[in-house]
């Protein structure tokens, strides 16, 4: 991959919330030309792979920062911290979320919520704390990654998708409350996404690569868009999906 400096994009800081998600380095690595990076995870001590690429990719440098999605409360100081360490941030990247076992959630009620929490409760939480900061900065990107998987809940993985439908509701709000501050939400769609999270299970037809969803979301923050389908095909297809009577549409799989 040849990496260049991206215009159309404000400048400052990308911040990686998720530091280790696949996606969210491979978006990182199309911004990183003549930017600081930091990379927010737990064990942020492991974060060499990650460190190195960014830098190799001309990252100005890279700041692995701990950060735990599931500590909603300590959100405000951690994100007020990385601001006053390393200046304002450009792009915000929410690439942290967890897929679930649908089996085990559906018998355990805190397996349920964990997956609730992490991949909605949370990122509500990193993204009012954000768009605050943005307003106060008058620019900025957020990159908020919802799913197809939200668009109409299936049977098979209702808990994941559920929560990505929330998320998706939550970010079209708040895009609609920032018009006009200068601040700019990207509601990314992706269809399944060939990667660490689904290894072991068949890809779905449409299948994208952590590369591809980069490539899209980049050029969409490039052109300040408000939603981006991950390909592209997936949104007049989920368009005839929601016509699909239910008794057909619970039938079918993940």
């Amino acid at each position: 991959m040849v990496v260049r400096r991206r215009r159309g994009i404000d400048p400052g800081t990308v911040l990686v919330l998720g530091g280790r998600s696949e996606i969210g380095l491979q978006v990182a690595l199309r911004l990183a030309p003549g930017r600081a990076v930091v990379l927010a995870a737990r064990r942020c001590e492991e974060l060499h792979t990650e460190t190195a690429a960014l830098t190799a990719a001309g990252a100005t440098a890279v700041h692995p920062v701990e950060f735990d999605a599931a500590d909603t409360a300590s959100h405000p100081a951690l994100l007020a911290k990385i601001v006053a360490d390393y200046g304002p941030v450009g792009v915000a990247v929410l690439a942290f979320g967890v897929l679930g076992d649908q089996a085990l959630a559906e018998a355990d009620p805190a397996h349920a919520l964990a997956v609730v929490h992490t991949d909605y409760t949370a990122q509500v939480s990193v993204l009012t704390v954000l768009a605050n900061e943005f307003r106060a900065q008058r620019r900025g990107h957020l990159v908020v990654f919802s799913s197809v998987a939200g668009v109409r809940v299936r049977r098979a993985n209702y808990v994941y998708g559920s929560a990505k439908a929330g998320l998706d509701g939550f970010a079209s709000g708040l895009a609609d409350a920032l018009h006009g501050s200068g601040v700019h939400l990207l509601l990314a769609r992706p269809g399944f996404v060939i990667g660490r999270m689904t290894e072991g299970m068949s890809p779905a037809p449409f299948s994208s690569t952590p590369d591809q969803v980069a490539d899209a979301v980049v050029g969409a923050l490039g052109r300040r868009a408000a939603r981006v389908w991950i390909p592209g095909i997936l949104r007049p297809v989920f368009f005839g999906m929601r016509l699909l009577p239910q008794a057909v549409w619970r039938r079918l799989p993940r």
